[in-house]
């Protein structure tokens, strides 16, 4: 009968480490689901803002545009218009912010959501009329969302290259 003094200590360390690594995956991947939530919303609401304004300003500028450079340059200093440049620019900013971690498949469908709030703007500040078959068509773009925002924003690992301390990758 063996004593317990001469039974051999069981790898523990090993065992804690793995869990370590499974829990701070988890949390990696929990954290990764939320900033990929708050950018998907920053990119939906600066892309459909953006070009809202862009609109707002161009149909109440009082004039058309020309082929004149001139024209365009006068149409971008117009403050809707201006504002609308500015959340576009912001709105590829973070949707390149957003590209660099989630996967493509993932982000273009759910961003398309801003196509229901443009529908949506479109018909309460514009006064556009929407025929049945675009609303339909929105409601489909809402429940194709819906199914691809269920998924895991990132499906594929991504080699990054090491970083030599220098900054440069």
């Amino acid at each position: 009968m063996a004593s317990p003094h001469n039974v051999a200590p069981q790898p523990k360390a090993a065992t804690a480490v793995f869990d370590v690594n499974e829990a701070t995956l988890a949390g990696a991947q929990t954290s990764l689901r939320w900033k990929t939530r708050i950018f998907a919303i920053l990119v939906i609401l600066t892309n459909t803002l953006g070009n809202f304004s862009l609109n707002w300003g161009m149909k109440h500028r009082g004039q058309e545009l020309t082929l004149s450079p001139l024209s365009y340059i006068q149409a971008m200093f117009s403050p809707w218009v201006a504002l609308g440049i500015a959340l576009l620019i912001l709105w590829l900013l973070t949707r390149m912010t957003l590209l660099s971690w989630a996967d493509l498949s993932y982000v273009l469908p759910v961003t398309a959501l801003g196509y229901v709030l443009v529908a949506i703007m479109s018909r309460v500040f514009l006064n556009e009329q929407i025929s049945p078959q675009r609303w339909v068509g929105t409601l489909l773009i809402v429940g194709g969302t819906a199914l691809v925002g269920l998924g895991n924003p990132q499906t594929t690992v991504v080699a990054r290259p090491a970083s030599d301390g220098t900054g440069d990758a």
